[in-house]
């Protein structure tokens, strides 16, 4: 079960909801939403990660925007890009990296904290850990990457970078743009690519589900993770 939480910025209050594995305590895991929200996948990846001894916070990036999630129907995916489009990015950023730093400090958190993001996430959590560097990092088909990596080619978190290679929205010539970028520095990183997947593979509430490379990827992840970031 999760609980709602605040996280403190310097213009306001930005809702989250945190989960806390079994033990009570861990290493953080900062999950970042996809452009629907802090939807009922994204509640199901929090309890997954929880599960696995992490403690979660999942901010509402969409607060300023006074939304929380999208709510499921013919029309999620129009209003979720209308409410992208009104989006302030830099602001979302920031709110972001303030609750990487909430996560630091809250006293469930025992040793490090990563930061695990989808799409809309996946891009925001690289913005994230190149102002604010975290122990790692686990980004899927993150849709901000191509403009990112422009800027900032490369982070010094360690990182994990999932993609499917018939993705519609970042083609497999972007995607090598992008693994280019990212591998130039000196983090650990890895990139994986998942053959027939599509944008948002890893939603099962989306008609992009793949769930052959869905438990894949996930499987990856929760590998990854336990040895860059071990709950033990």
């Amino acid at each position: 079960m999760s609980e709602r939480v605040d996280v403190t910025l310097p213009d306001g209050t930005m809702p989250a909801h945190r989960w806390l594995p079994e033990g009570g305590s861990g290493p953080g895991i900062l999950l970042l939403q996809e452009i629907f929200g802090v939807s009922p996948y994204i509640r199901r990846r929090a309890e997954d990660l929880a599960a696995q001894g992490y403690v979660v916070l999942a901010p509402e990036i969409f607060w300023r925007l006074g939304v929380a999630e999208v709510a499921d129907g013919p029309a999620m995916l129009e209003e979720a890009m209308g409410l992208l489009g009104r989006l302030d990015w830099d602001a979302a950023v920031a709110d972001a990296t303030q609750a990487l730093r909430a996560l630091r400090h809250d006293d469930a958190v025992t040793g490090g904290v990563g930061v695990v993001g989808f799409c809309f996430g996946g891009g925001l959590g690289y913005a994230v850990v190149a102002q604010s560097p975290a122990d790692a990092l686990v980004s899927f088909y993150g849709s901000a990457l191509p403009q990112l990596v422009e800027a900032v080619p490369s982070v010094s978190t360690p990182s994990l970078h999932v993609f499917g290679e018939s993705d519609a929205y970042l083609p497999m010539d972007v995607v090598e743009r992008i693994t280019t970028a990212v591998t130039s520095g000196d983090a650990p990183t890895e990139v994986v690519t998942y053959p027939g997947a599509d944008h948002a593979f890893d939603n099962p509430d989306f008609v992009n589900h793949d769930a052959e490379a869905s438990a894949a990827a996930w499987s990856r992840t929760e590998d990854y993770l336990a040895r860059v970031l071990p709950t033990g």
